[in-house]
């Protein structure tokens, strides 16, 4: 009966994940998600209470998917820094515009993040915050003699830099040729941003030491 029960749960949430995504919180409904998920239109209310506790389930689940399907690696003590910032890049990236994961999950937390509700702190307290801290330790290796305020606009800004090509994908699909978009993968797009990152702390530790 308990295996019965999680599996319903899960195709509930997993039905509900991919509405929410498509429609946003509003327009979904809760006769369309149970019909979806193959449950009784009770099961909303069983398993999460309501629509909306079900919506922040939907979101929980789909950034622990995340981190799950695409880990960020082990390092030991004597990876260099610039190496640590190269993966965790790729990383970001692989998650945000990488093949293979269900669509809805990217899709579901860019609308969270793009329009915040009651999830969202919960996203940033267990998802988003401790990736920050991640990079932000990464940075404090590599400009160490750097102000942490200033070291947390770099890392802003690696952050902007891969979420550029999850958020504009379509138009940059349109600027470029399909032959140089198809190019456009993880790998080549973590190279090119730790690159120019690497270069910009180049330059404020130069600047900073006049």
């Amino acid at each position: 009966m308990l295996v019965e029960q999680d599996s319903t749960r899960a195709r509930v949430i997993e039905a509900a994940g991919r509405i929410f995504a498509a429609k946003g919180f509003e327009a979904a409904t809760v006769r369309e998600i149970c019909q979806r998920g193959k449950a009784n239109l009770a099961a909303v209310n069983y398993y999460f209470g309501d629509k909306r506790r079900l919506y922040i389930a939907a979101v929980e689940y789909a950034y622990c998917k995340r981190a799950e399907q695409v880990p960020f690696p082990h390092w030991d003590e004597h990876t260099p820094p610039s190496d640590k910032l190269s993966d965790f890049i790729l990383t970001m990236l692989t998650r945000m515009i990488g093949k293979g994961p269900p669509e809805w999950e990217r899709e579901l937390l860019l609308r969270e993040v793009a329009r915040p509700s009651d999830a969202c702190q919960a996203m940033v307290h267990d998802f988003i915050r401790p990736q920050f801290a991640m990079l932000e330790a990464i940075l404090a290796e590599l400009m160490p003699q750097i102000a942490p305020e200033r070291r947390r606009l770099v890392a802003f800004s690696v952050i902007g830099q891969c979420l550029h090509y999850r958020v504009v994908q379509p138009v940059i699909e349109m600027l470029v040729s399909a032959e140089e978009f198809a190019g456009y993968e993880p790998k080549l797009l973590a190279n090119h941003i730790t690159e120019l990152t690497l270069g910009g702390i180049e330059q404020i530790v130069r600047h900073a030491k006049r």
